[in-house]
């Protein structure tokens, strides 16, 4: 992360904020699944086959949608001839107003589907080599980077690197917590918040230098 330019750190925790938001909206209303944080619906999943839940279907396929945001949000990123980062967030974008869209039309498994894809797809905005360099849907690597950082300015190293990697976790944290309230205030029209916050981002990568984009 501390490799990126202060531009798209910066712009990195709105982005894990707008996760953390989604990721508690999709949480409530599915009573403890995830549309991003892949790592708790995989232990779902291994929970349910142990019990032989019938369940079991659900995060197996929020597992599936989750990944074929990535293939399509790194198909995307790949693909553009420039601005590929704000092509991505516009995918995004596109992908949580359809669940809003789904939400008002009374389906409310393709929003949570869409949310999935959409999660996902987030996650191709920041690659190095062909690589994600900033995961904005999950935080148990940001959290080991900090403790790593940490470790460093014990040592002599920085005393400020592990401070991005703290405010990328805060990020998803405070996300987390207006997505929850949004939820119980406006049921799945919270989804519309979410919109609004991708499409404030879209537009910054819009408008960001191609030149600063990272390769």
């Amino acid at each position: 992360m501390i490799q990126h330019s202060t531009r798209e750190r910066l712009v990195a925790m709105p982005m894990a904020a707008l996760a953390g938001f989604v990721d508690a909206v999709a949480f409530l209303h599915l009573g403890g699944y995830f549309v991003s944080f892949m790592t708790g619906n995989t232990t779902r999943l291994g929970a349910s086959i142990a019990e032989a839940n019938g369940r079991m279907w659900l995060p197996a396929l929020l597992i599936v949608l989750f990944v074929s945001g990535v293939v399509a949000g790194t198909l995307v990123r790949q693909a553009a001839v420039s601005r590929g980062q704000g092509w991505v967030m516009a995918l995004v974008t596109a992908m949580l107003a359809l669940a809003g869209l789904a939400s008002i039309a009374g389906f409310p498994w393709l929003a949570m589907g869409a949310l999935a894809v959409a999660m996902g797809a987030e996650n191709a905005v920041f690659e190095r080599h062909g690589e994600v360099s900033i995961g904005v849907t999950y935080m148990t690597g940001t959290l080991v980077k900090m403790g790593q950082r940490i470790a460093s300015a014990l040592r002599g190293g920085s005393r400020t690197a592990w401070a991005w990697y703290g405010l990328l976790w805060l990020g998803l944290a405070l996300g987390a917590v207006m997505g929850a309230g949004a939820f119980l205030a406006l049921g799945l029209g919270a989804i519309w918040i979410a919109v609004a916050i991708s499409v404030t981002i879209t537009v910054f990568f819009f408008l960001l230098d191609p030149a600063n984009e990272t390769a």
